[in-house]
C-alpha cells in the first residue's frame, strides 16, 4: 500500500519565511530612503530658484518665491507692481512637498526675519545670499544662494542657519 505524502509543517514554514524575506527584500528596494527624496526635493528647489532668477533677468520682471512648510510657489511682478501666482509655467508651478518634508528655516543676507518666507529675484543688480533649510526627520539639507547667483545644495547639520553661505 502506498501512501501519499504532504507537505510537512516545517517545509511549509521555510516556504513562508523565503516568501516574507522576498517581500522584505522588495520593498526595501521600491522605497526610497528618507535621505535621498529629500536630496531629491532639495535639488529640485535649487534647480527652479536659479531657473526663476534667469527668467527674472530675461523677461525683465520681478519673480518672487514664497513658502508655507509643507510647499511652495513662484510668483511674477505685473506691469503695475502687483503679484500674481505664476500660473503659465509647468516650471514654476506651485509644489506641495512630500509627506514627512517641510521648509525649516529660511534666512536673507542682511534681512531680518519677517511673517513669512519671501525671496525675490530682480531683474536688474546683485542677487542676496539666502539660505533655505529643508529636513526630514533628522535630516537636513540646504539650499543656498550666493550674491553672484550661484545656488546649490550642501548637507546640514540640525538647525544651522548657513553661516557659511552668507560670508
Amino acid at each position: 500500500m502506498r501512501r501519499e505524502r504532504g507537505f510537512t509543517l516545517i517545509e511549509m514554514l521555510v516556504v513562508l519565511m523565503i516568501i516574507g524575506l522576498f517581500f522584505g527584500l522588495v520593498s526595501a528596494i521600491t522605497r526610497p530612503d528618507e535621505r535621498a527624496v529629500l536630496r531629491l526635493e532639495a535639488d529640485r528647489l535649487s534647480q527652479l530658484l536659479d531657473f526663476a532668477a534667469t527668467e527674472a533677468r530675461l523677461t525683465g520682471r520681478s519673480i518672487a518665491w514664497t513658502a508655507e512648510e509643507s510647499g511652495y510657489r513662484f510668483w511674477r511682478s505685473d506691469d503695475k507692481g502687483e503679484w500674481l501666482e505664476i500660473r503659465d509655467s509647468d516650471l514654476l508651478r506651485a509644489r506641495t512637498l512630500p509627506q514627512g518634508i517641510s521648509i525649516s528655516r529660511f534666512r536673507v543676507e542682511n534681512m531680518r526675519p519677517q511673517g513669512g518666507m519671501r525671496l525675490e529675484f530682480t531683474p536688474y543688480g546683485s542677487s542676496l545670499a539666502f539660505v533655505i533649510g529643508m529636513s526630514s526627520g533628522d535630516e537636513y539639507f540646504s539650499v543656498v544662494g550666493s550674491p553672484v547667483g550661484d545656488v546649490r545644495v550642501v548637507p546640514a547639520k540640525g538647525n544651522t542657519d548657513g553661516e557659511l553661505a552668507l560670508r
